[in-house]
């Protein structure tokens, strides 16, 4: 099934109805692949094009609904889970896609449907400032079976912040989530970068997060190459064990995703949350 635009404007309008009413780079569970902690440095890894990508307007915090519901109980992770995850065991048949949430609700909420309708379970790294202009994004998400997590305030270049700075973009997400879910979340992924620093990681720590986030597929689906090339490059690249790192806001990923579940599925691949791929 595609998503189509009527899709997306019925996602719209029950969106506004919502409003209206006020509404280590290791592998988790398994041995080093060459880049954990005996591995290159941080600093010597190649980042991400989209380290250029312009962030949102930073949008002031505004009321928000309480909790309607306690957040999903996750599975534990296995012990040997490293503090910096950028794949889950080989030996799985399972991969996370994982999405850097901000863009349009309604386009948003088309992506989950998506999944939900596939019986995949994506985790979403909310942008705070995304969280402030949608907050009733973030129940959508829980109530999918998805998993939430934190991408920053912002969305800034945070390994090149100080430790104060970088401090205060990870908790101000953080705040957001809680309010409106009960809870921090378990994941933070680092902002325009691939990779955290070490100043980072110990400001995610601080925060409350013992584990970052990374991933090893990367399709650019940000630059809009259409959703043809956006469904051959994870296909492409996505194996056992993946965390493949898509972007809402984005039509062409939307149309995207149901191909890419049935070809995953074809290669005998399910879409888990990170916590279900590192338990």
């Amino acid at each position: 099934m595609t998503v189509d635009r009527r899709s997306v404007l019925r996602s719209a309008s029950r969106l506004a109805a919502l409003s209206a009413a006020g509404g280590l780079a290791v592998a988790c569970g398994g041995p080093s692949d060459g880049h954990g902690a005996h591995g290159p440095s941080v600093a010597a890894r190649p980042q991400p094009e989209h380290l250029t990508e312009s962030p949102s307007p930073s949008a002031s915090a505004s009321p928000s609904p309480s909790p309607s519901a306690t957040p999903f109980a996750l599975p534990p992770l296995a012990a040997d889970t490293p503090q910096e995850v950028v794949t889950g065991p080989r030996s799985r048949p399972q991969l996370a896609l994982t999405f850097h949430g901000q863009g349009d609700p309604a386009i948003a909420t088309a992506l989950l449907e998506a999944a939900e309708q596939r019986g995949a379970r994506l985790t979403v790294l909310a942008v705070g400032s995304w969280l402030d202009e949608q907050p009733q994004i973030a129940q959508r998400i829980l109530s999918g079976g998805h998993e939430l997590g934190n991408h920053t305030q912002n969305h800034l270049d945070i390994c090149s912040m100080r430790p104060e700075q970088a401090h205060e973009e990870i908790a101000q997400c953080a705040q957001r989530l809680q309010r409106l879910t009960g809870s921090i979340g378990r994941w933070f992924r680092p902002s325009a970068a691939q990779y955290a620093n070490a100043m980072v990681k110990e400001q995610a720590q601080q925060v409350g997060y013992a584990h970052v986030l990374s991933f090893d597929v990367d399709p650019r689906d940000y630059a809009d190459p259409g959703a043809d090339a956006v469904t051959r490059r994870v296909l492409k690249s996505a194996a056992a064990g993946s965390v493949v790192a898509l972007h809402m806001g984005h039509p062409g990923t939307v149309t995207a995703l149901p191909a890419i579940l049935d070809g995953l599925a074809g290669q005998g691949l399910h879409a888990v949350t990170a916590s279900e791929l590192c338990a």
